[in-house]
This record gives C-alpha cells, structure tokens and sequence, in this order.
C-alpha cells in the first residue's frame, strides 16, 4: 500500500526516535512517504493532496487536533485514516482501542493492514468542519481556549493546565444565571437551554489519566449523534454529572444533564455568540451553529 506518515512533531508524545522506529516499522511492507505538519490547517491540505494523488492509506502520528484536520482532509474520499497516538491524551485512538504508546500502536496497525480492516464511519460535522469523537459549545469550548492560548505550556502541563483552565473558566462564569444558547431539533423544536452543550460523534468524551470520562456508553462508529446539555454551572448539579461519568459512566436521567439521542441534525443558538470547539481544537463564537450527522463519510483503519 501507499501510506503517507504525516508527523506532528510538536505533539506531546512525538520524539524523533519514535518518528524513525515507526516509519522502519511501516516501510517493511509498505511503501511510505513522510510528511511533517508546520503550522494550523496543515495536516488538512496535506492529507487532501494525498487522497488526490491516490494515496491508500494517511497514518497519522500526532494528537487529536492533527487527527481532526486529517479526517477534514480526507472525508469523502477513498483514502483511509489511520491513527497513531502522539499526543498528550489520544481520546480517538484510545476509542478505538490502540495502546497510549505509539510504537506499540503501530504494530496493531501493521496487522490491520494485512488484514484490510477498514470500514467507513460516520462523522460529526460543526457548520462543515468534521469532528471525530465530540464538538463542544460553550463552558467546553471555553476551557479549550484558555488552554490554546497558553501555548508551548500545552506540550508539557497537559492535563494540570486542563485543570487549571477548568477551575478558572468556572469560576468567571458560574455565576450566570440565564442560559445563554438554545439546542434544537431538525424542526426548530427546543430540546434544552445550557451553559454547556457536548454533542458526541463516539463515546467516551474524554479521559482524565487512565479513566474514562462515560457520557453516553454504547454510542459506537455507525450510530447518530448524541448531545448532553447542561443547563447550569452550579457545582450540585456539575459535581453528579462529573463524578457518574468518571465512576460509573451514563449520565442518562441526572437531574443536572439534559441528554438526547439518535440525532442527526441539530442547531445551537446563542445570545451573545458561543464558542465552540471540535475534537479540542478551537474555532471561535458564532450565534449559530449547526450540527450534522454524516454517515460513513471516512474510511478508517481499524485494529
């Protein structure tokens, strides 16, 4: 197969000698170009060139965010996606059940190449940017700006600065009393108001070290979108919610989450506008936004 390496070499867990054992380990068998990503929207433009010049397969050794620019890249193609885990939490390669080492990881996507286990998954879409585990809106979306804007601190604090960014977002906006956005069904109908919304394209949401953060379990690679809302900040109904996702998963009836399911097009409005994020990276406010389900949009490796 042709499979273009495409590095993120500032990612956490990036370092030049995985680079080389991994693309040893996949040019036993396979013919491999590499590419290295250099600024934002990079992996995107190079992934949507490799699926043009009929690349099969685009690996990618990097975190969510270059996994979410790849999948933007190549939905709609018949190039597939492969991950390899290189960032500091890995959410979409740990979904799929790839070891947290990316050189142990590569192994299980050698196998699944000679198997040819690739199947074609539906994806989230955000007003047209794809996402492939989860988009968040609002308090969400917040905290993931406050981490960006921190920078290089992001490669080395990891989930303390997510933390840190957490508590601090909290605190400037608990208070609020009146829900700033509206979710809403394909027929204009309210489904709930909140201060944070997480519209989920796989569970879980996240991980905190080795612990799963279980919003909606059971919600799999060709299932339609589900949204968890929060109607408030306040710690007694946030605590319930945070510790059943982190012990035992599915929030489904706490008083504190509004949670909807099988959804394939929704709309979010906001006054004033509302941030948003997907799969962690941020994209900014709008008062508007729509989200979509799109089947079987990506060809995926799956181990």
């Amino acid at each position: 197969m042709r499979v273009l390496l495409l590095v993120n070499s500032a990612a956490s867990s990036v370092t030049g000698r995985r680079r080389v054992v991994i693309q040893k380990a996949l040019s036993a068998d396979h013919e491999v170009t590499l590419a290295e990503t250099v600024r934002r929207g990079h992996a995107t433009r190079l992934a949507r060139s490799a699926a043009s010049d009929g690349v099969d397969v685009v690996a990618v050794l990097g975190g969510d965010g270059t996994l979410n620019e790849t999948a933007n890249g190549l939905a709609g193609t018949d190039t597939a996606l492969a991950a390899l885990p290189g960032g500091s939490t890995n959410v979409f390669a740990r979904i799929i059940g790839l070891p947290d080492d990316p050189v142990d990881a590569v192994g299980q996507l050698l196998d699944a190449l000679d198997r040819g286990a690739i199947t074609r998954i539906g994806l989230g879409a955000v007003d047209g940017r794809y996402f492939l585990f989860h988009c968040g809106i609002g308090f969400d979306a917040a905290v993931v700006e406050l981490v960006e804007s921190r920078g290089p601190l992001k490669r080395w604090a990891g989930h303390p600065l997510f933390i840190y960014a957490a508590v601090t977002t909290w605190l400037q906006r608990a208070h609020r009393r009146r829900p700033p956005m509206q979710v809403l069904d394909a027929d204009g109908n309210t489904l709930a108001e909140g201060m944070l919304t997480i519209v989920l394209n796989l569970n879980p949401y996240t991980y905190l070290g080795s612990r799963s953060f279980d919003l909606v379990p059971g919600l799999g690679l060709h299932e339609p979108l589900a949204a968890v809302t929060l109607p408030t900040l306040s710690l007694h109904r946030m605590l319930p919610v945070g510790l059943k996702a982190l012990r035992a998963g599915d929030v489904r009836g706490l008083p504190g989450a509004r949670v909807h399911e099988g959804l394939r097009d929704l709309t979010v409005t906001a006054d004033p506008p509302v941030g948003y994020q997907a799969d962690g990276d941020y994209l900014g406010a709008e008062p508007c936004l729509r989200v979509r389900w799109a089947p079987e949009a990506l060809r995926l490796v799956l181990p």
